[in-house]
Parts: structure tokens; sequence; C-alpha cells
């Protein structure tokens, strides 16, 4: 049984890790909320939402977090004053590379686990991917990705986790490969390179493809959420493994052993 406590608890993520985790039988400590939320104040499983993360902590041994890149570093510099927490759970995407540094700086306290997505099929999903893309060298590849209206950062975690493994698979980083942003006149497409095309609509949850294709052939791996509890499971799946760990940073091919 885990002590469990959540950031940015009220939202529709944080309702999500909350209900899972009871439901397997974990215990909900606290939580967080942004300043004057709505929420600051009501009860949370045996604890109360707070602004404080240092208070919604303080009782708690694994941080769950998919909130926003200035959330999740606020409450990394403030949970090293709760003396129990052990763990932390990174889902929060949209993170600039000076951020990764307190990340980094976190992980010498904590083990914490950093993903684009949870979700166990996304994993072996970019497994995959860079399989293919190391098999398949001269191929274009294009990363497709879907997400809900709301969504704040493009392209998603996920995508570029995708292409970044696709990447991997052909010795390369990202940063290498990545084609711009496409708009007007663009002209042929540049031989090598990742591109992205991102869609935001509606309620969906997360679609994601990786497409591989030469002149006659198309390849395509695919993912589709149907809803967060699949997060939410990978989420206190990764937590319980964490828990395990000494201080560090991981990711989900850490998790179920890819």
């Amino acid at each position: 049984m885990m002590r469990i406590a959540i950031a940015g608890a009220s939202g529709r993520m944080g309702q999500a890790i909350a209900a899972r985790a009871l439901a397997a039988g974990h215990r909900i400590v606290g939580g967080s909320e942004r300043e004057g939320a709505a929420a600051i104040g009501a009860p949370l499983g045996e604890g109360v939402i707070s602004a404080d993360a240092a208070l919604a902590g303080a009782a708690g041994e694994v941080w769950i977090d998919f909130t926003t890149p200035a959330a999740s570093l606020a409450a990394l510099s403030a949970l090293p004053a709760c003396r129990d927490m052990k763990a932390v759970i990174l889902g929060t995407t949209g993170f600039s590379q000076h951020d990764h540094a307190a990340i980094a700086a976190a992980a010498q306290r904590f083990a914490v686990v950093k993903s684009g997505n949870f979700s166990l099929g996304v994993a072996v999903l970019c497994a995959l991917a860079r399989k293919a893309a190391a098999s398949l060298p001269d191929w274009d590849i294009e990363i497709l990705e879907a997400h809900h209206r709301h969504k704040q950062d493009a392209p998603s975690g996920t995508a570029l986790m995708i292409a970044e493994a696709m990447a991997d698979g052909r010795g390369k980083d990202l940063a290498e490969l990545r084609l711009p942003h496409r708009d007007g006149q663009t002209g042929p497409r540049p031989d090598g390179g990742i591109g992205f095309a991102v869609v935001r609509a509606g309620g969906i949850v997360g679609q994601h493809t990786a497409l591989l294709a030469n002149e006659r052939e198309v390849l395509m791996l695919s993912h589709q959420a149907g809803d967060r509890t699949i997060f939410a499971d990978g989420a206190i799946a990764a937590a319980a493994w964490a828990l395990k760990q000494k201080p560090g940073l991981y990711d989900m091919n850490d998790v179920i052993g890819l």
C-alpha cells in the first residue's frame, strides 16, 4: 500500500489517478492545486487539497504530477521538505531544455520516473518504432498525433518520445533530424528528417502514429488511448516500481524492462 500525494488533484488526470489508486487499495494523503483554485481546502482521501506542495506531500512517499512545467518545477523544489518522500512520477510535458537541469537535480534525491506517456502500450510502440527506423534507414518518418482542444503543448510529449526513439534507432539525436513546422510553400520534403503533424480537436484523449514511407510502401505503427485511466494505471505502476529504486532519473522503459 502506497501513500500518494497528487499534483493537480482536482483536474481530470488528478481525479483519475485518485480513483484508480484508491480502487487498488492505496492511500491518498494529500494533493495540490494552483493558488486561488476553487478546490483549495477540499478533502482528498486522508488529506486536503493545498496550494503548498510541501504541505500537500507532507505525509506522502510518492508524488504523482501531471500538471504544467512551472507547477512541476515548483513542486520539485518544495518536496525535499517532505520527510518520507522517496519517489516522483512526472507526467508533465512541455519542459524546456533549461528545465531538464532542475529535473536532473531532483533525481539526485528522489527516484524520478519521467515520461511523456505512462501507457504501457505506448512504451511498446516506442520500442517498435525504434526498431522500424533502424531497419528502414532510408524511409521518410512522420509522427501524427491528435489530442483534445485544451492541450497546451505541441507536438505532444508522446509524439516527441516516439520521434526520439526513432532518431535513436538511426543513431542520431532528434534535434538533428526534426523538420520545421510546415506552412506555405515549403518545397519538397528534405531527406532523412522527422516531421510532425498535429491535431487539436474536441475531447480526443490521445492518438499517435509513427509513419514510415518510401515511394512504394507505407508502414504505420499506431496507438489510441480510450480513456485517461490507462495513464493513471501506468503512473501507479511506475510509483510502485520507483519506491524500490535508488534516486535517479528513469523512464517507462525502465519500469517495464524494455
